[in-house]
Formats: structure tokens, C-alpha cells, sequence
């Protein structure tokens, strides 16, 4: 059976590769990590692989703004690169600190397919501090591979600045465009701006965006971490409730699908 290669960036601070690495090996894919040095030296790897995954983490420390580092290592070495494994219809997602590399990148939102343009930032949270808990997202009509058949999800978010922001236009341009794919949400709708629903303070609840094409993905929340049923954070009544009713317990949970999305985007 066919195996799309998934490259998972790692390096300098990067901290959920494997667990990234993982979640796409569970969902069918073949996963390979590589040192963003590594790439650099022989950019012919990203000719290899059909999946391009940014990590969550903090990818040198953080130091001149999320993710800024890694975008500017990755636009001055590898961006023509970059610019034809996109072209070529593979798929990019980026999680957290990789939502935000890719948002410095200008590969989100890419409206008209001006990638390169940065329109969109993830500011620091409301809060003054980072968030570390679960939510509930709610993904309208959309267009992202990744999120098909998904209309309700719960997952962990861990940033200290995923305050989505951008100016009045780029947020019309978005919704019209169906590349608004996750919002914030309380009892199943959009949370409204209110915390903790809304963790970080997110123009229209925002969470995470793709392209126009649907195959460049973003988001905050942390997929990879919501994968086995025990790693839910109500698997413990969940399993109860499910016992009570003879029925068996699930191996997965939700998070998967994402990851199985892409996969299957191939076949």
C-alpha cells in the first residue's frame, strides 16, 4: 500500500516532532524527520515527500518573535524549494510554533496565491501569559484537506502568543473564502472573544486558517496530542459511561483525523 512521505522539521528548539512524527506514521503516512540544517544541505529530501509538517515548540527560543527565526532561516536557504513542493499540490501544516513559521513565512494565508506576503500574525495572548489547556473548536464551511468530515474537536493548546490578528480586510477575504477552518468555541459555537473559551484574545475566535487551495494548513491547537482515547481530557468519564453501557473502548481519539486526512489525500 502507498505511503505518502511526511518530513517533519526538527531543530533548535523544536519540540514536537516525534509526537508529530507519530500521529502521521498511526495515520498511514511515511513519517521522516530531518534537522532543518540537514534539509538545507540537500533540499532534494523535500523532493522526496509529499507532506511538509512545522512543528509545535519554540523554535530558537522564541528570540525575534514566534516562529520568526525559522521562517527567515527557511525563506533565505529554501524558499524557491518550498515554493515548488507547494506547487507541485503537496500538503503544509504547521502547528503552533509551526502555525506561526508559516504565518511569518507568508505561506497563510497566501491570498491569491501571493505566498510570501505577510498579511496575518499571532500576537501575544490577552492573558500576558501562556496558555496551557484544552478547548473546543467549532470549523465551519471550508476548504482544508486536513479538517475534512470535521465539524466539532476538542484539543490542547500550549502558546504564549496565538492571538490571531489582521487587519479588517485580510478577515473578510478569509471568512468569504472559506479559509477560516477552526474557531474557538463554547457550547458548540464561536466562543465570542470569551476566556478561557477563546485562550488567547483571536480576532473572530480564529484558531486556524489554510490557503486557497486547502493544502496549506495552520493552526494552534495541538492535533498530535489528541490521539489516543486515554489522552482525552474526559476519557476517564468517557470510558465509565461507556462501560456502563457494555460498549467497548476506543483505541483513538479525534485528533487523528487530521493527520488521516492528509494520508488519504494521496490515495
Amino acid at each position: 500500500m502507498y505511503k505518502p512521505t511526511a518530513l517533519v522539521l526538527t531543530g533548535y528548539g523544536i519540540n514536537c516532532d516525534e509526537e508529530t512524527a507519530f500521529a502521521f506514521e498511526k495515520a498511514g503516512s511515511a513519517p521522516r524527520i530531518v534537522h532543518v540544517n540537514d534539509l538545507i544541505a540537500e533540499p532534494k529530501i523535500l523532493k522526496q515527500a509529499q507532506i511538509l509538517a512545522f512543528p509545535g515548540g519554540f523554535s530558537y527560543g522564541d528570540d525575534t518573535g514566534s516562529g520568526n527565526a525559522l521562517a527567515n532561516k527557511i525563506r533565505n536557504n529554501l524558499w524557491q524549494e518550498l515554493l515548488e513542493f507547494i506547487d507541485k499540490k503537496n500538503l503544509v501544516i504547521g502547528i503552533c510554533n509551526g502555525f506561526q513559521a508559516i504565518t511569518n513565512l507568508g505561506l497563510l494565508p497566501g491570498i491569491g496565491k501571493k505566498y510570501g506576503e505577510r498579511s496575518v500574525a499571532l500576537a501575544h495572548n490577552n492573558s500576558a501569559r501562556y496558555e496551557c489547556r484544552w478547548v473546543s473548536l467549532v470549523s465551519e464551511k471550508n476548504k482544508c484537506v486536513f479538517t475534512k468530515g470535521i465539524r466539532g474537536i476538542e484539543m490542547p493548546v500550549a502558546h504564549g502568543e496565538g492571538k490571531f490578528i489582521a487587519d479588517k480586510k485580510i478577515l473578510k477575504q478569509l471568512s468569504e473564502r472559506g479559509m477560516v477552518v477552526f474557531k474557538y468555541a463554547k457550547n458548540g459555537k464561536p466562543a465570542k472573544g470569551e476566556f478561557p473559551f477563546n485562550p488567547n484574545g483571536a480576532m473572530l475566535d480564529i484558531a486556524g486558517i489554510c490557503d486557497e487551495t486547502g493544502r496549506i494548513f495552520g493552526l494552534m491547537p495541538h492535533p498530535e496530542r489528541n490521539v489516543f482515547f486515554t489522552q482525552r481530557q474526559d476519557w476517564q468519564l468517557q470510558k465509565e459511561l461507556l462501560k456502563r453501557k457494555g460498549l467497548p473502548l476506543p483505541e483513538e481519539s479525534d485528533g487523528i483525523t487530521i493527520f488521516r486526512n492528509a494520508v488519504n489525500y494521496f490515495k
